[in-house]
């Protein structure tokens, strides 16, 4: 049987934690033996806090564990599903049309789904690829003025067409400002901002209604705020959706499919232009509003 690094690192915290257990036996029997000694026991009470700390770190670094564990498994069954889902659909149209004769209109209806397919594949390669560079810090490469209205707009109009929304869906709060730019990578700051709207797509319920509104900080600051009206996210985890593989739990999001991996991407690409990136929300099915804060262009 083959262990993985992970599973040998607990391992070897399992027995460290006997081995301290053992210790601490051990030094309370001899405090206990020496208790006339002022100086011993002093000393032994040195040890046995010690040995009390390292129990503490121990199992703090078990529960931690745990949990990355658990993380990890939800990601690799999330990306399995969605890596077979549309292979298994590209599959059954292309041996519907090599055994059966279809119609044109039908034949091109079967296009346009194995086109959304081969979409949906890609996306979802583009999330885990772009999650393992976010997991080493580098700096932006290319770095030039971008108009964040028009960049958030050509984003709006692709979220449409990919979840196949009415414009009304993704809309204005209050007027795009052509004239706020930021400085950064486009490419990233299109990936950032794609994956903001996604979420609040996927999480907006039965009904899509997100507003997107831009503003300008005191502090030569952009504020980009994404609200939507659907399930909402309980307090204790608003920070928690940032980090790798992390999703909310419920009963009102377990049929969201995803891979924990978006707003992770977005935090890494929004401190890489020296921004950040944190949520809001009131409660759960009270909605929520992710702002992304990036430093202005002043060219």
């Amino acid at each position: 049987m083959k262990f993985t690094g992970r599973f040998k690192t607990i391992a070897f915290f399992v027995v460290l934690a006997v081995c301290l257990a053992a210790a601490v036996t051990l030094n309370v029997g001899w405090i206990i033996l020496h208790w006339r000694q002022g100086v011993l026991v002093f000393f032994g009470l040195l040890g046995f806090l010690a040995i009390i700390v390292g129990l503490i770190l121990n199992t703090t670094f078990l529960v931690r564990e745990i949990r990355r564990a658990e993380h990890h498994d939800s990601f690799i069954n999330a990306v399995t599903h969605e890596l077979k889902t549309p292979i298994t659909s590209i599959r059954l149209y292309l041996e519907t049309l090599q055994r059966r004769d279809v119609d044109e209109k039908q034949r091109q209806e079967f296009y346009r789904l194995m086109l959304d397919d081969t979409d949906r594949l890609r996306t979802t390669v583009e999330q885990v690829l772009k999650a393992g560079e976010a997991g080493y810090r580098h700096p932006v490469m290319k770095s030039a003025p971008v108009d964040l209205g028009s960049l958030v707009s050509d984003c709006m109009e692709l979220a449409r067409t990919r979840h196949n929304l009415e414009p009304e869906a993704l809309h204005w709060q209050g007027s795009a400002d052509g004239s706020i730019k930021v400085h950064g990578d486009p490419d990233e700051l299109r990936t950032a901002i794609g994956n903001i709207l996604d979420n609040a797509i996927k999480y907006s319920g039965g009904k899509v209604d997100v507003s997107i509104e831009i503003d300008t900080l005191k502090d030569d600051f952009v504020s980009l705020r994404v609200h939507d009206s659907g399930v909402g996210i309980p307090r204790h985890e608003l920070k928690r959706i940032f980090k790798r593989f992390y999703r909310v739990s419920g009963r009102s999001v377990s049929s969201v499919k995803g891979t924990g991996l978006g707003l992770f991407i977005v935090r890494a690409i929004a401190r890489a232009h020296g921004g950040r990136v944190f949520a809001e929300s009131a409660g759960e099915a009270r909605g929520t509003t992710v702002t992304l804060e990036l430093p202005r262009s002043v060219t």
